[in-house]
């Protein structure tokens, strides 16, 4: 019992200061929690309006589900763990189940360029392409617009004097309130008419500006040469809907459409633009039995196995045998040669890469040149020699890493199990190969793995050094005797006639399933190596 005079320190009730500091903070913590879902919100709204727009029906559903958990998890005081494990799990199923997923769906269609979109854009394309001005159409007065970015055509009716509005994707429509003057349309409400310096500027677009009559392409397009002046172009091509084909209206030759998301005249000739179709597995029989493709594929993926495997091997041997080396207290300045050892670590890889391709030049390289004393000796166009230089670079490149690994290794090694070994009498060589390796490679194994992976995808060395080349001759795919397969796979997407993201995908399916088969093998020997 506290006596007179004096206050308890220990039953003060908390005053009512500290309760208004807690509501108070605890009110702008819901406020700010709150001003950050609803920005989620409003940018998971826009996302669904646009994959609604776009008829990605899929997508939709899951922006749907995504923002019902958001909003559940956040505003519910009972998934307090869940707030933290929510924000991983969208970026894991954004960034890789769904970049996954779509490879794999892409791996079954024909998708490339001249089959990038539906068959209805593909007719629309078509039957535009080979638009003539319809003979006896008038000259009509038109001016160009700008829509929100997007250039379209007001066009002056001769017989009605009323003005119609459209954009490439959109057709003419009828507007009010249009001004016609002597020199033609001069204004449209809600739109910007541009002036004689603006088509100037943008003569180019200009140019190739075509807008629909109607939502039947069949109807022709309003085009303009100059911006004031237009006329009604139509095609010479007709489409049936009722047999799917196009017919030319001036030879007469009737293009069908075929599986292969293509229209095909009897004689074999395509039309172009086709669009995009389900080829099941042709993509993944393609790659390993066609002409073009057979050969360079397994060569691609023996020489993927050979560069990888030899790249670590190399360089974990080097580094190694530099560990071993300078981590003994015998040598004099080691800790200047280690600092020396990692700065090829320390340079750019790709700005290294591209010094020594100079370097490797059969003509004027420091190799051929001063090294060598002038002799031209074709490092970077052979076959054999360019495989040689391209270990000897990446030797160059992974050594200073190999190295801090195996120093970290070797000095983290228990006194004990050394101490043992030169008890035995096991010599130098002995106490490496029995004791040391053993021990670092129970450490460095999964590092091993990592490095074998990235090898195994090491495009920006293969790219700047030698492009994959020297290319195979008589190929209508430019791969080369040094690509391996990420190399290979972005030739086919990006560097040939018709990029093939159907096959490059198909590709990218393979390297992910060999490198992953590669990481299983690979942890489940690292779990043998820790029983040692």
């Amino acid at each position: 019992m506290a006596s007179p005079g004096t206050s308890p320190s220990t039953t003060t009730p908390p005053t009512r200061h500290t309760n208004s500091h807690a509501r108070d903070v605890g009110g702008r913590g819901f406020l700010l929690k709150l001003v950050l879902v609803m920005l989620v919100d409003a940018l998971g709204v826009y996302g669904i309006l646009t994959a609604w727009n776009a008829g990605s029906w899929g997508i939709v559903a899951v922006l749907v589900l995504l923002l019902v958990a958001v909003n559940v998890v956040y505003f519910s005081p009972r998934m307090l763990p869940a707030k933290y494990l929510l924000p991983g799990l969208v970026f894991v199923l954004v960034y890789q189940v769904f970049v996954m997923g779509y490879t794999g769906y892409v791996s079954l269609t024909n998708y490339g360029q001249g089959h990038n979109s539906t068959q209805q854009d593909a007719i629309s394309a078509i039957l535009q392409k080979h638009e003539k001005r319809v003979e006896g159409s008038p000259t009509v007065a038109v001016a160009v617009i700008d829509d929100g970015g997007t250039l379209g055509l007001a066009v002056l009716d001769p017989d009605t004097d009323v003005v119609s509005v459209g954009t490439p994707d959109q057709p003419l429509e009828p507007v009010e309130g249009a001004e016609v003057g002597a020199m033609g349309i001069t204004a449209v409400p809600g739109h910007d008419v541009l002036t004689f310096a603006q088509l100037s500027q943008r003569q180019q677009e200009v140019a190739g500006l075509a807008v629909p009559v109607s939502d039947d392409p069949s109807d022709g397009h309003y085009v303009t040469t100059d911006g004031s002046k237009g006329y009604l172009a139509r095609s010479t091509f007709s489409y049936d809907a009722a047999t799917d084909s196009i017919t030319d209206s001036e030879t007469g030759t009737t293009y069908t459409a075929t599986d292969a998301g293509a229209f095909v005249a009897p004689d074999g000739t395509e039309l172009t633009p086709g669009w995009r179709v389900f080829v099941g597995l042709d993509n993944f029989t393609n790659m390993v039995v066609s002409r073009d493709l057979g050969g360079p594929f397994l060569r691609a993926l023996v020489w993927s196995f050979v560069f990888a495997g030899g790249s670590v091997l190399t360089t974990f041997a080097l580094g190694l045998f530099l560990a071993l080396v300078f981590s003994d207290t015998r040598v004099r300045g080691r800790r200047i040669y280690q600092s020396l050892l990692i700065l090829p670590y320390a340079f750019p890889a790709f700005l290294a890469t591209l010094v020594w391709k100079g370097m490797l030049n059969e003509r004027f390289g420091f190799v051929n040149q001063v090294l060598l004393g002038g002799a031209e000796i074709p490092w970077l166009t052979n076959g054999l020699l360019a495989k040689v230089a391209i270990l000897g670079v990446n030797l160059w490149l992974g050594f200073p890493y190999m190295f801090l690994v195996c120093m970290g290794s070797l000095q983290s090694l228990p006194s004990d199990a050394l101490e043992a070994a030169k008890i035995d009498g096991a010599g130098a060589l002995r106490t490496v190969w029995s004791v040391k390796l053993p021990l670092v490679l129970q450490s460095t194994v999964p590092l091993l793995i990592a490095s074998f992976a990235f090898n195994f995808n090491n495009f920006s060395l293969i790219y700047m050094l030698t492009g994959g080349g020297p290319n195979y001759p008589g190929l209508s795919v430019p791969v080369g005797e040094t690509d391996i397969l990420i190399s290979m796979v972005y030739k086919i997407a990006f560097d040939r006639g018709g990029q093939d993201y159907g096959l490059a995908s198909a590709m990218s399916i393979v390297i992910f399933i060999v490198v992953g088969l590669i990481a299983w093998a690979g942890f489940r020997r690292t779990r043998a190596l820790e029983d040692l």
